[in-house]
């Protein structure tokens, strides 16, 4: 019992000092190295929403034309815009930096308190608001990793929260809890810790022979009600909607509308071309197809033929479907919604693509 106390004590001095060191240095600093014109905007947003909407950038200055109406929490995973910054603070939005390490380094409790340490450190350099952590490892249950994994997210937490006032704390969870991906996390301490999981309801159709939709409706929506019987609470849960779809070449396209794939590949194997809305939307009219849509899993797609004779399959989201999906979020009462990724849109003057733009974006909320 008393090494036990010892360890634990070690650990939570080391903490101490490292944030100490970080917050010595951001004080000495902060006043004169605030970018905004005016300095207030360098303070971290506190204000509590209703509902979320979580916008991930990846870079470069698409985010001046984001629905700064319903935007309240910007992923940042592209370089730091301390001119992003100061635009979303003025809107009351939160900007948060991505989070991502290796499991194995963390297994070590000295260096998931520096790498803690480092984090928030940077955070507050930048005037940030939080942290979206980003860990897409497979982990088995039960394992070093796994355990790692819990004690990385509930620390992460505990730090942000005690030196940043307001800050928020996201964690990017599959869309199913049950092991999707290989990832077998310990999500109800891991949500119980952090303030949103970020439910990543895409990427769900692997080779099974065919080609098929990124983010089925039934089986996304299962994955929700799977987290809630968790014990998970709703109000954690922040619906992720990709932005984005799958090319896939077939091996044959039979009438029915049914492609086969091109190539066998091992179960869990993902396959096709990830390519943005912004792209589908130049094609689509001038396929073999036009846009179809499958009542089934309640999502669009179209056919068409390259130049080398080969016909491709293409499967995503557009405003329809992803309002399906809004909807449950009103109606289920979860935490919000979000997409991946904000800049697979057409920001450009031209009408047809602002119309479009404008579409993709109400779909996040379609009730209002």
């Amino acid at each position: 019992m008393f090494i036990m106390a010892k360890l634990v004590s070690c650990r939570d001095v080391c903490l101490a000092l490292a944030v100490l060191c970080s917050t010595l240095v951001r004080g000495t600093n902060a006043a004169d190295t605030c970018p905004c014109a005016d300095p207030k905007l360098c303070e971290p947003i506190s204000e509590v929403r209703d509902q979320e909407v979580f916008a991930f950038d990846v870079g470069g200055k698409d985010w001046k034309f984001y629905d700064w109406t319903m935007v309240t929490t910007v992923a940042t995973f592209g370089d730091y815009d301390p001119e992003l910054m100061c635009y979303a603070h003025s809107k009351k939005a939160r900007v948060v930096v991505k989070g991502n390490v290796g499991l194995k380094d963390m297994i070590d409790p000295g260096n998931r308190t520096a790498w803690i340490a480092q984090q928030l450190d940077q955070a507050k350099k930048m005037h940030l608001d939080g942290i979206n952590l980003d860990i897409e490892e497979e982990v088995r249950m039960f394992s070093p990793e796994y355990n790692a994994l819990t004690a990385l997210v509930q620390e992460t937490a505990e730090a942000f929260h005690k030196e940043i006032q307001g800050s928020q704390v996201s964690f990017d969870g599959t869309w199913s809890p049950h092991g999707a991906g290989g990832r077998c996390y310990n999500y109800s301490a891991i949500a119980n810790a952090c303030d949103y999981l970020f439910v990543m309801s895409y990427d769900m159709w692997y080779s099974i022979g065919f080609a098929g939709a990124n983010s089925p409706y039934k089986e996304a929506l299962a994955g929700y009600e799977d987290y809630i019987k968790l014990g998970i609470e709703r109000k954690k849960l922040v619906m992720g909607v990709p932005w984005y779809g799958y090319d896939y070449v077939c091996h044959n396209l039979y009438k029915e509308r049914v492609c086969t794939l091109k190539m066998a590949l091992p179960y869990k194997s993902k396959v096709g071309n990830e390519v943005c809305y912004k792209t589908l939307m130049k094609q689509v009219n001038g396929s073999l197809t036009g846009r179809l849509w499958d009542d089934n899993v309640k999502s669009p797609y179209y056919d068409y033929k390259d130049t080398s004779g080969s016909f491709h399959q293409v499967w995503y989201d557009d405003p329809q479907s992803i309002s399906l999906k809004a909807v449950y979020v009103k109606e289920r009462g979860l935490g919000g919604i979000g997409m991946w990724d904000a800049d697979c849109l057409d920001y450009s003057d031209d009408p047809q693509a602002i119309q479009q733009t404008k579409e993709m974006w109400k779909a996040l909320r379609p009730y209002q």
